[in-house]
């Protein structure tokens, strides 16, 4: 069953590419792979024979740009093309290319015998080509592109990028040939690659011209961002297959818009044509180079009058370019000065107030800010408002230059000032959390001093397990924290960090006094117990009902189990206990819990 052509380039975009091998027949993968094995092994014996020749060429001629095995298929096109003698040819030698730059092209008749004479030395059957970048663009000029597609496949022994790029760019050609047939008018090289002067990693530059002539249904937008999404694509495919760094750069054109900017005297397209060499043309890049060289594409009147308009334009532009570097100048001064608003505790002052605020807070309050200062910042508030306003219509260079002179001054400050805030926001800090674990130390052991209430600390809540021992080194750090802060010695993430271990202590201390105000020594007898790998619990004895109280669960001590009960039931019991100069417990009681809890030990 024969395949559907595709009716126009819509459709030709539409299909799925055929894979093809290198003699442009549809490829076997099974066949390919046993071909390429063998082709490997050949390859790599070549590349034996050829290192001494390389070694001796550069030792020789450190200028070489690339030395290269060029395809066997494309021996008689160059054995043409250079008349080489019959016997010569019947020898079937292997055709290398030597690259040179263009500024030594006069040397070629001096190289080229001594290039002769390395090749007997070494006896290997080599004909060597000796050509210069601009000997292969003037292949692509005389439409000879199969010999630049033979240069862009040959087998690289030495390359100094120039290959590469060349290989890229021939490659990702072919894919978009192979997906486009017709369509693509012609497909071009700028840049380096064209001065000889691409490297290893040197931006390859191209770009397409693709025939829309026959789309009629599709806007021009619409095909050409489906046209560079394709192109695109087979960018990252040809780069893998190249195996290089080279980046291409591609411009996708339709026929119609390029030539529509050529009539309008587009300055790109003008260097394009005048630049670009064709890797392929079907008869469309190359007339425009030759009509463009001869001076006949000529820009249109209305294309002249459109330039001149636009120079004419100049001042105007130029004048808004600099009302916007204003405007940059400013939100460089007012974001960061609201930032230091926050920073300072506040919330960020809209623009029409920020003056004031700013004024009132880092000025006044904090005096962190200068009123010079202050002028810079009111002086760029002002002229935005002008601006605003329509008042402003343009700005002159020397304001300018005395404007960013003072946002580098104000900018400057505002770092300072940032470092000055942080430092009052660590000591406040370290201030407060030193005040508020010393706060409930005194609500728990009385007002003592700070020396009693650590010694107070120690002895009754880290010795006897009310607390965690890690707290020890917590609250010695924090009670030199005053000193520290003093020397300048502590920074934001210490602060940070010792401000959340005095939490976690102040919410054990708290939960300690609670537990202490809940069963104190005045309504009832207060015992810890420790049973069952560390777990701790407050025995609490009335006489009558006794209590075991763990963290918030409360459960009374009923015959040989425990159960359950809510907090009201313990203050009952603690109030009916209350003024008893003395609590009897019976003995059994120790018995009982032993039999619920296993054995436990009791801290008085």
């Amino acid at each position: 069953m024969s395949e559907k052509k595709p009716k126009n380039l819509v459709e030709q975009g539409n299909m799925t590419p055929k894979k093809y091998d290198e003699n442009g027949k549809v490829a076997n993968p099974v066949l390919a792979s046993e071909q390429q094995i063998k082709q490997q092994a050949e390859i790599e014996k070549i590349k034996a024979k050829l290192e001494n020749f390389k070694k001796e060429i550069l030792k020789k001629y450190k200028f070489t740009m690339a030395i290269g095995l060029l395809p066997m298929g494309s021996s008689p096109l160059f054995e043409e093309d250079e008349g080489l003698p019959k016997e010569v040819i019947n020898t079937k030698p292997l055709h290398i290319l030597m690259l040179i730059p263009e500024e030594k092209y006069n040397e070629i008749p001096k190289i080229k015998p001594e290039v002769i004479k390395i090749v007997k030395e070494l006896k290997e059957n080599l004909w060597v080509h000796i050509k210069t970048p601009v000997d292969l663009w003037n292949y692509g000029l005389d439409s000879k592109f199969e010999f630049i597609d033979a240069v862009s496949a040959c087998l690289p022994v030495y390359d100094n990028g120039f290959l590469g790029a060349l290989r890229v760019a021939n490659i990702h050609k072919s894919l978009l040939l192979r997906k486009f047939e017709k369509y693509v008018t012609s497909y071009v090289i700028a840049g380096s690659l064209v001065r000889g002067t691409a490297g290893k990693d040197s931006d390859v530059d191209v770009f397409v011209v693709i025939d829309d002539t026959d789309v009629k249904r599709m806007s021009s937008a619409e095909l050409l961002d489906k046209l560079r999404g394709i192109c695109y694509d087979y960018i990252r495919e040809a780069t893998a297959l190249a195996g290089v760094k080279n980046i291409l750069n591609l411009q996708v054109y339709l026929l119609t818009d390029f030539w529509q900017s050529v009539k309008d005297a587009h300055p790109v397209m003008f260097t394009f044509i005048r630049d670009g060499i064709p890797f392929y043309d079907r008869g469309t890049f190359l007339p425009w180079k030759f009509l463009l060289k001869r001076g006949k594409i000529k820009p249109s009147p209305e294309a002249i009058d459109l330039y001149m308009k636009q120079g004419e334009q100049t001042k105007e532009i130029v004048k808004r370019r600099m009302l916007d570097t204003m405007i940059d100048i400013y939100y460089g001064i007012i974001t960061p000065t609201q930032a230091m608003m926050m920073l300072a505790g506040e919330a960020p002052p809209v623009p029409k107030v920020v003056v004031e605020e700013v004024k009132k807070t880092l000025v006044e309050r904090d005096k962190v800010m200068s009123l010079t200062d202050l002028k810079i910042l009111e002086k760029a508030v002002n002229l935005f408002k002008q601006y605003e306003y329509g008042k402003l219509k343009e700005i002159s260079g020397k304001e300018l230059d005395m404007l960013m002179e003072e946002w580098k001054s104000y900018n400057g400050m505002l770092k300072k000032m940032r470092e000055k805030i942080e430092k009052k926001i660590h000591e406040k800090t370290a201030y407060e959390v030193y005040a508020d674990l010393f706060k409930t130390l005194k609500s728990i052991f009385g007002d003592k001093s700070e020396s009693a209430l650590l010694k107070e600390f120690e002895s009754k809540l880290i010795k006897k397990g009310k607390v965690e021992p890690r707290f020890s080194k917590v609250i010695r750090e924090i009670a030199n924290i005053k000193k520290r802060v003093k020397s300048g010695k502590v920074g934001l993430k210490e602060v940070d960090s010792m401000k959340k271990d005095a939490i976690e202590l102040i919410r054990s201390l708290v939960e300690y006094a609670q537990r202490a105000e809940l069963v104190c020594t005045e309504k009832g007898t207060l015992m810890q117990v420790i049973y069952s790998g560390g777990r701790k619990a407050e025995l609490v004895l009335t006489g009558k009902d006794n209590f075991l109280v763990e963290g918030k669960s409360i459960k009374r001590i009923a015959g040989d189990k425990l159960v359950e009960v809510k907090k009201e039931e313990l203050d009952k019991a603690l109030m009916e206990n209350k003024g008893k100069l003395s609590t009897v417990i019976n003995g059994e009681l120790f018995h009982t819990l032993e039999k619920i809890l296993g054995k436990f030990e009791v801290v008085i």
